[in-house]
């Protein structure tokens, strides 16, 4: 870890305020001192940063943009393939904990534009829709006509634009959530009962828990400056939820610093803000068979009759455990439901 970051770590100006350790506030003062302190004086991501490394990486021209990814080949040339795609706050290491899992596939997760690991970001206009049609062309680049895609939050919605985009190459989905702006647009009187008060609970969920969003999608300019140049800013911003949003001990204080590490060390948390503040199109509906898998800790589980007005749902998983990084944090569970889809995939040819 360079020097430059230790310093800015062990010269952190305390910021003060009335709610002190009030979780209900934010990351309370006490959590974020001592992840401060161990990451200043006990933290070592050059081991993180070689094992990260290590992973079979590739990068793929498309036109004028280059996808870095992450391409894990199965000994079988034959085998199925399938695409893992991350979201926000979070990189390819959500799901470093599935790749092992996934042996019998050959595995691409690609390094979102803007996001952790993917070369530098530039120009305004990375939407996800934009961002499914790199994809696309990325994975065209490699070879594979037809896939299974997997993903949730950002990598989720992308995941839907691929399959509506390119219905003869998506074979099947994987998804563990419904594409986000689909809430703020239904129509609760055009819903089954539970899937229009599913709208409701979404709306107090953005009132309450969504600042976040809104700071990131109209001033990601402001906020960029703030995160970008204060470790402290980027940690307690990050952490706050990547604890919130995940069940009881998901992460050692080595695995949120690596995360967080990783923003820092490649610049992207401008940048991350990109498919916040870039509009989105969605298509009504989507017919490529899916598989919906429902955590309970994540942020706002869909029943399924929700899931069903936007989604071709084959099979709904509701687990007993696990949150927003389900690939992280129920590994085994994540991967029996790609498998799931890969099934369904197979179905189909």
């Amino acid at each position: 870890m360079d020097d430059d970051l230790r310093e800015r770590l062990r010269r952190t100006r305390r910021v003060p305020t009335p709610w002190g350790d009030d979780r209900t506030r934010g990351i309370s003062a006490t959590r974020l001192h001592e992840l401060l302190e161990h990451w200043a004086n006990g933290y070592d991501w050059g081991v993180h940063e070689r094992r990260i490394a290590e992973y079979p990486w590739v990068t793929v021209r498309t036109g004028d943009t280059d996808l870095r990814v992450i391409h894990q080949r199965s000994a079988d040339p034959g085998a199925p393939v399938v695409v893992l795609l991350h979201g926000w706050p979070d990189s390819v290491l959500r799901f470093e904990r599935v790749l092992p899992l996934l042996a019998d596939t050959h595995v691409v997760v690609p390094a979102l534009p803007g996001f952790p690991f993917a070369p530098q970001l530039t120009t305004p206009g990375m939407s996800v829709n934009r961002i499914a049609g790199i994809v696309a062309d990325a994975l065209d680049e490699l070879g594979y006509p037809r896939y299974t895609v997997s993903g949730g939050d950002v990598g989720g919605t992308v995941a839907e634009l691929l399959a509506a985009g390119h219905p003869e190459r998506v074979a099947a989905l994987h998804l563990t959530n419904v594409a986000p702006q689909r809430a703020l647009a239904a129509d609760p009187a055009k819903l089954a009962p539970d899937a229009a008060a599913y709208i409701g609970r979404a709306a107090r969920w953005f009132r309450t828990e969504g600042g976040y969003i809104a700071e990131q999608s109209t001033r990601p300019n402001t906020l960029a400056v703030a995160l970008g140049d204060s470790p402290a800013g980027l940690a307690a911003w990050l952490v706050e939820k990547l604890e919130a949003w995940s069940d009881e001990s998901a992460f050692t204080q080595d695995e949120l610093l690596t995360w967080v590490t990783a923003y820092w060390v490649t610049g992207t948390i401008g940048t991350s803000f990109a498919t916040y503040a870039e509009p989105v199109t969605l298509p009504d509906r989507i017919d490529t068979p899916t598989v919906l898998s429902v955590f309970p800790h994540d942020l706002k589980p869909e029943p399924r009759s929700y899931a069903e007005a936007f989604l071709n749902v084959r099979d709904y998983v509701a687990h007993p455990a696990g949150g927003h990084f389900a690939a992280w944090e129920q590994p085994e569970a994540y991967a029996a439901d790609v498998h799931r889809a890969v099934a369904l995939a197979g179905s189909r040819h």
